[in-house]
Formats: structure tokens, sequence, C-alpha cells
């Protein structure tokens, strides 16, 4: 059967969810009669999230369907084969919807409050029988508030279990209550059914501890941190509420959330990564939120008695998107051997559909990330469909002048600060290396006009002496403590060793170098020679300002580093390998932040210096991987500059 999108969205009410105002997750039912069973299919968009029964049973693909997107670019369906859960009589389809992205009030640091798509949940839905069609939503499919009284996939989920109707999804429901669907306005995006793997529960965990804090509240320790939510299994009198904050730092026997909340959501205490249940008081009663995911080792939990504070009272679920593993790694050294297990866990818990930066603080996908992270990612697990759906996206928010967000997907946020080249770089960076894996040309064919049109933009953006400077440069660097350091820090608010100009202009000529490989190997001749010509353009121009005396005029480890590694300099290679160990000789640390980290241990290992490069990794002080490892990490850090135990260095009021 050919794929007809239905586009005839309704909903429950056209009120949606904020913080100030809770407005409940909708259930959504339709009866309908057969005479004979036939072979039988759903075709559904359920926005932000849904779970879809037939007949009281959940057929739904995975967690957190169908999809994360802006719905006003990339509008998700799914298809269902429902046959064999009809029956000949009376059937009910039933759907819950979340508010995910759709409406997204904790994601108001991004804009997403003000989005322009955003709405309450809504369900387009067509069911076919053999090629025929049936019925599609409208006003005849009935609605009821659930027991989810609110939901926010960054501030977490609160489910009144007093509201409970288990037989909502069933034919024996008393309906006389409910009220009929209201239409809703149709999303302006390219309708697609969604390839990337579903979201699957992949594990359990069971807390290692359980410890009363000086506040009253309990704190469970898992040991590890991951993604997912917990399940709680509780006995109590009805009414009673039980909150739960998800966190990944305990300090002075407390759970801190200093380093996770950002801007606005500060305001609002209690909304961040906390959900909450009432018992409705019959017997042991379990609770596992829908439509939220957290990053987390430790819970506080709030309301409990005494009695209740027992270690089985929460178990850890985790998710992620299900991708197969295709690589492993292992040797003598059990610090790289952590790093490495850190690693892997980092990839599967920020990837929810698609890279994230964080699964606790943003859930954003930051591009940049995935530009740094792309290759080891592929090396660790087959990303293909993931990174194509995704890379969909990409395509469908880029700007008619070729400019990308530092977020995707996003409401409209992250065309003025959060990108630059180093960000933008995704587009050809996801290409070149699902290409350099699979083979797969049509990729490749999938993209080429994009980055073509990136490639125009990049050239646009040259200043008179053809270099670049625009964006975010080397994120994350650690201070540098030295009398006279060779640049000044750019900003707090950007910590910065080396200049913007340098590390966007550097990265120009490797976006050009990549964009001329995968033109070539889909015999573009024409865009292989323009790529080719800007990739020697912007060489030339770099060398022209910062090669000079037979050297680099800025040594700093991410400049040196990246010159050797991109092949900037050639007959000074060997002033500019000594220029960088000098440096670290001085330094006596790695001092790059996230672009310079990316080449520099590869290019002292191709020099000779791989024993220097394992130092630097597994040294157990600060900055290095190893402390990180010393500290008990379980996941990779985001910064190197928590430099104390037990202190956060505040940035500009931020915590990193």
């Amino acid at each position: 059967m050919s794929i007809c999108y239905p586009k005839r969205f309704i909903a429950a009410t056209k009120e949606y969810n904020t913080i100030e105002k809770h407005v409940p997750a909708p259930y959504l039912r339709k009866s309908f009669t057969l005479e004979k069973i036939e072979n039988s299919q759903i075709i559904l968009c359920g926005l932000g999230f849904y779970e879809l029964y037939i007949n009281g049973v959940n057929i739904t693909k995975g967690l957190l369907a169908p999809y994360i997107s802006n719905p006003d670019q990339f509008l998700p369906y799914d298809v269902y084969d429902v046959t064999k859960y009809l029956v000949a009589g009376e059937n009910v389809i039933g759907v819950i919807l979340g508010n995910g992205i759709l409406n997204a009030p904790g994601g108001e640091e991004w804009h997403f409050d003000r989005a322009e798509f955003r709405s309450a949940p809504k369900l387009a839905l067509a069911f076919y029988a053999g090629d025929k069609l049936l019925f599609e939503s409208d006003e005849s499919f009935l609605t009821k508030p659930s027991p989810i009284t609110f939901d926010d996939f960054r501030c977490g989920e609160h489910y009144d279990a007093r509201l409970e109707m288990p037989d909502w999804n069933l034919p024996s429901c008393d309906t006389s209550d409910w009220k009929p669907a209201i239409p809703a306005k149709t999303p302006k995006g390219e309708c697609r059914i969604i390839n990337a793997e579903p979201i699957k529960k992949r594990g359990e965990i069971a807390p290692i501890s359980v410890t009363k804090a000086p506040s009253g509240a309990y704190i469970y320790d898992f040991g590890i941190e991951f993604t997912g939510v917990c399940r709680l299994k509780i006995k109590g009198a009805r009414g009673q509420e039980i909150k739960m904050t998800h966190a990944d730092v305990v300090l002075d026997g407390e759970l801190n959330l200093a380093n996770i909340i950002c801007g606005e959501v500060s305001k609002h205490p209690g909304y961040v990564q906390c959900d909450r249940y009432i018992l409705k008081g019959e017997g042991e009663e379990r609770y596992t939120p829908r439509f939220v995911y957290h990053g987390f080792q430790y819970v506080s939990v709030e309301g409990l008695t005494e009695e209740q504070a027992t270690l089985d009272l929460l178990t850890y679920e985790t998710f992620h998107s299900d991708l197969t593993s295709r690589g492993s790694f292992v040797c003598s050294d059990e610090v790289l051997n952590k790093l490495q297990k850190n690693t892997r866990r980092s990839d599967l818990s920020n990837t929810v559909y698609f890279p994230t930066d964080c699964p606790h603080r943003e859930k954003n996908g930051w591009t940049g990330d995935a530009v740094l992270s792309a290759d080891q990612m592929l090396l660790n697990f087959d990303y293909t469909k993931t990174f194509r759906d995704w890379l969909a996206q990409i395509r469908l928010v880029q700007k008619e002048d070729g400019s990308l967000p530092g977020i995707v997907p996003t409401g409209g946020w992250g065309f003025a600060w959060g990108s630059g080249p180093n960000w933008d770089a995704i587009l050809i960076e996801l290409t070149h290396e699902l290409y350099r894996y699979t083979g797969n040309q049509e990729i490749i064919s999938e993209n080429i006009e994009s980055i073509n049109k990136y490639v125009n933009y990049l050239v646009s953006r040259k200043k008179e002496d053809g270099l670049v400077e625009f964006g975010l440069g080397d994120w994350c660097a650690p201070p540098i403590e030295r009398e006279k350091p060779v640049t000044e820090p750019i900003s707090t608010d950007c910590p910065v060793n080396v200049p913007v100009e340098i590390t966007d202009t550097l990265k120009a000529i490797d976006m050009c170098r990549k964009a001329a490989t995968v033109a070539k190997a889909i015999g573009d001749e024409e865009k292989w020679a323009y790529f080719e010509r800007e990739r020697q353009a912007f060489r030339a121009a770099f060398r022209a300002k910062f090669v000079q005396g037979g050297k680099l005029i800025n040594d700093e480890q991410t400049v040196c580093a990246w010159a050797l590694y991109e092949g900037v300099v050639c007959e000074e290679k060997e002033a500019v390998q000594a220029q960088l160990l000098e440096r670290i000789r001085q330094d006596g640390r790695f001092t790059t932040g996230v672009l310079g980290a990316r080449v520099l241990f590869r290019v002292l290992t191709e020099m000779g210096e791989g024993e220097l490069a394992y130092r630097l990794i597994t040294d157990p002080t600060v900055p290095s991987y190893g402390y990180h490892i010393a500290r008990g990490a379980t996941t990779l850090y985001e910064s190197f500059r928590w430099l104390k135990d037990g202190e956060w260095r505040r940035i500009d009021g931020r915590y990193i």
C-alpha cells in the first residue's frame, strides 16, 4: 500500500500546558465495528509524544514516539500493522498524548516556549483495512483528561493515580462523560516516515544505597550515570505525594542541581528533572513516567515515611535509541578501558533519536557535539538510520542563505548565537563520515545541494583578509595559568584560549576538503573543483596571517595540533611540531578546548609521541580524562573546569 499521510489533526483542547497552569495529557479513543478481519494498518502522527493502544494492548514502537522534531519542518509519522490485535465486532483505538517538543515550557532558555509551532498535543490518524480507508481522525474521537496532570520532557511528569481509568482503552469503558475531539491546526512540516531506531528500554539498575539527607529527603544512589526514568513501587495512604528529583551530583549530603540548571528554569524550583506521584491508596502501586527522560545517578525522594524508604522503592529503567553495537576496545590499561566504557555510555545516554549534548540540562541536538564525536560514535555503534533522519532535519532547518543553527531541532533559536563553522560543519561531517563507513552514495546525493549552499554561505562570510570569524570557538578550554598568556581569553561566556578566526578558518579548510571528497565520490566534478578551490583559498589566507618566519605566530596547543592535522604547514612541519612539544612542556598538561582535543592526541601519536598523548589523557590530575575517572566518573563530562573536590567553578552566573 502506498503511504497517504493523514493531515487532519485533532486535539482535546486548545489550551496547552505551562509551568504556571497545568493541562493534563489527553486520552483519545475511537470505537468502531468490524464484520471481518482484513490486513489493517494505522498511519499516525501523534504530537508531541504518543502511546497507541488497540483493544487495551500497547503496540507503540518504543518510548517517546514518534520522534523529536520541529513539526513545521519535519512532521514524523509511524505505520503499524494492527491486524492481529483486531476482533470481529467492536474494537477500540486508544491514544494518550504527551507534550514533547510541541509544547516545551522547560525549554524557555532556547525559546521553545515561544516557538511558532507551540500548541496543545494533537493527533492525525488513518485506519486502513486492505487498501480501503475506513476512517481518519475527526470529531468522532472522544477525549478525556488522563492521570498525567503535567508533563515536560525537561521538567518532569506529574501523575495522580486517583484519576486512573483502567478501562479507558477498552470497549467496556463508560464514555458518557467524554467529549468530542476538536479540529487542530496542521503543522507545516514535510511528512516523513521515521526510520531512526525507536527508543527502547535497555536495562534495570538497582540502587546501591539510600541515605537520609539533612533536609529529610532520601537520596538513592544508583552507582552510575545513565539515561532513563525511575519505576516507583510503593504502598501508602491515598493522597500521599512522592516527589522524585534526579541529578548527578550530591554535595554535603544533599542533591545538588547547580550544574544542570539553565537560565530561566532556575526561576521554577521543583521543575528540574522532577517527577511527582500521588497515591490512590489501594495496596502496592507502581508508576513509571511515560513522556519524560532524565540523566542522573542520584534521586532525591521527598514525601516518604521512614518505613517506605527501602532499597526496592526505586528501579532505574535505562533507555535510549535501539542502536546496534559495531565496535569495541580493550587493552591492558584500566584507565583507558574505563574511558572507553564511559564513552559508550555517554553515546547511548545522549542518543534519543539524535545525538544530544546532555540528557539532563538541555537535551538539545547541539550540532558541534556530534561534529566532534561522529567518528567515534560510528566506530562504536551503527548510527546510519539515526544520522540520516537527523540530516533530513538539518537540511530542512537550513535557511535560504545557507546558514544553520547551533541546535537541531530548534524553534528558531541558535542562528544568532550558538553556531559558527565548527558547529555548522554537522551537515558535511555526517555526510562524509556516513559515506566513509558505509560507502552509500545515496547519502551524499541527499545532502550535496545543502552542502553546496552552506559552502556558498561560508564564502560569503569571508573578511577582507580571506579568513572567517563568527560563532563559537574552542569551547570549554581549561584556564591557562601563565604570567603572560599567548592570547587573552575571548570571554567568560565562551571560555576559549584561541582567537575564533583561527579555529573558524581551520574548520573552513577541513569542511571544504571533506565536501570535495564527497562531491568527487558521486562524480560531481563541478562541485569538487569549487570546494577544492575554496579549500586552497582558505589555506592560503591562513598561512598569510599566521605562518611567519618558518613557524606559527600563535603556539597554543590547539593551533599547532590543528595546523599539523590539516596539513596547513608543510616545510614548517618540524618547526611547528617543536612548537607544540615546547608548549606542552611549559604548560605541563593539555590546554585545548573541545576543538583542539579532537586532533591533539592523534597528531602527537603520528609524531611518534604516543607516550606523551597517553600521559596527557590518563594523568590523574586536572585537566585530563584520567582526572575524571579518578573522581569516579562513569560518563564523559562536558568540561575540565571542575577544579577542586566539591567545588564548582561559577562563570557568568552559571555552573559548568
